[in-house]
Formats: structure tokens, sequence, C-alpha cells
């Protein structure tokens, strides 16, 4: 098959390219790097040319309320109208768990307009909502940190390795099209304070978490639950220890 993937040089997209490969498929790393940009549509029309999957992977630059909305909106349109004038047969896109239940956070709000987008398109399609990677521990740590204590809340956490999350988006992107959602998570649930205070005992970091009890995400408050699958999801294979072994071995 040829497939396109959208934000084909990030964290994900690198990996879901490879994939694809190995497995023999035609695929096109998109990024506005290799001139193929949703924003501005430069490129659009001929990469879609003879497309049969999309895997949409693109990011906002900005997490700010409008300019997250405007970037998840204004990509979605003229990609979705670029696979409809191509006849494209299949589109994937990666959100994130419980998107529909934090909408007083912007970047939530901007995810799930996406979804709507891609609902409404006509064209089949595959949502997979995923969630919060391990890869993200640090930053998690870093917007909590004040002086060197790191106050987080006690929600519950699943994280997903960034090559389980790969591996399954790839599988995703060559099965028949669900015209719905699946939810993927890693192996193992924690209290979002306990994992990051493993994360900085493991990286010899001094920080010191502290529980704070305010159930908080990126400025917004959550529900405990929120950050998990509710029901039926696909579990990853790495757990945290085998990811920091893994990260290890990369370093």
């Amino acid at each position: 098959m040829k497939i396109v993937v959208i934000g084909g040089s990030g964290l994900i997209g690198t990996k879901v390219v490879a994939h694809l490969r190995q497995a023999g498929h035609q695929v096109i790393a998109a990024s506005p790097a290799t001139g193929i940009n949703t924003i501005t549509g430069d490129g659009l029309a001929e990469a879609m040319s003879d497309t049969d999957v999309v895997v949409d992977l693109a990011n906002s630059p900005s997490w700010e309320d409008q300019a997250v909305m405007d970037f998840f909106q204004t990509s979605g349109r003229n990609l979705l109208a670029a696979e409809i004038n191509a006849g494209v047969k299949h589109h994937v896109a990666l959100s994130i768990v419980g998107v529909d239940i934090m909408q007083n956070i912007g970047y939530m709000r901007a995810k799930k307009a996406q979804e709507d987008l891609i609902r409404q398109s006509g064209v089949p399609y595959t949502i997979i909502r995923s969630t919060q990677f391990l890869e993200f521990l640090k930053g998690i740590a870093d917007q909590a940190t004040d002086g060197n204590e790191v106050h987080l809340s006690d929600v519950r956490f699943q994280p997903i390795a960034a090559d389980d999350v790969a591996a399954f988006v790839a599988k995703y992107a060559v099965a028949a099209p669900l015209n719905g959602k699946v939810e993927i998570a890693g192996p193992e649930r924690f209290a979002m304070y306990e994992v990051v205070a493993q994360y900085l005992r493991h990286a010899n970091d001094p920080r010191k978490v502290v529980p704070n009890g305010k159930p908080l995400y990126y400025g917004g408050e959550i529900s405990h639950a929120a950050l998990v699958p509710v029901g039926q999801a696909e579990l990853g294979t790495i757990n945290f220890e085998k990811w920091w072994s893994n990260q290890l071995q990369k370093a």
C-alpha cells in the first residue's frame, strides 16, 4: 500500500514509518521539511495521489488555547479535503484517552475538534486514543517543579512507551477502518506522582516529589480516572523498567 504519515519525522512518526517500510509498504514521511504542509496545504495534493492510507500524527507547535485549536482545525480540514479529492480509503489519527471528559483544557478541546472533523468527513477512519507516553515523564515533572519539589496529583496514570504506540498505529494503519475509536495504554497503572518519582530516582534526579492531592493536569482540573481507559484497551508490552533499560541502551 501507499501510506502517507503526516508528522513522519516526529517521535512516533519516525517509528511508524520504519514499521511500515519494514512491512514492504510505500511510505511517505510527510512534514514541512519534506515540502508537505497541512497548515498551508503545500504539497498535499501531490502526496495524496494514489495514496491508500493517511496516518495523521501532526502536533501543534504551541499549546496556547487558540493556537492549538487553530492548528488542529486548519490541519484537519486541509488534510481531509485533500484525502477526499484523492479518494483515500483510510484515515488513521492518534488522539488521547479521556479527551472528551477533559474539555476544560485547551489542548483537549482542540484534539476533540480534530476527532469531530474526522468523524464528519465521510473518509473511512480509525481513531486511536492513547494514554500519555512514558517519554513525557520528564516534561510532566518539569512543568510541576517549584524549587527542588515536584508537586503532582494522585490521578491514575497508565503511561505507554512510544515504541508500543508506534506498533499499534502501524497495525491499525494496514487493517480495515473501524469507523470508530480504539484505546491503547501501557501495561502498568500508577498514581501519577508515583511513576514520576520512580523516573526521577532512576535518573538520579535530586528533585523530591510531593503528592498534592489536587487532580490537575496541564492547568486543568480532571477526574481521577480521566487519563486511563474506562473499558477495553489494548495494552503495550513495555513496562517502566523495560522502557528505562531501553533508554539507557540508546544513551
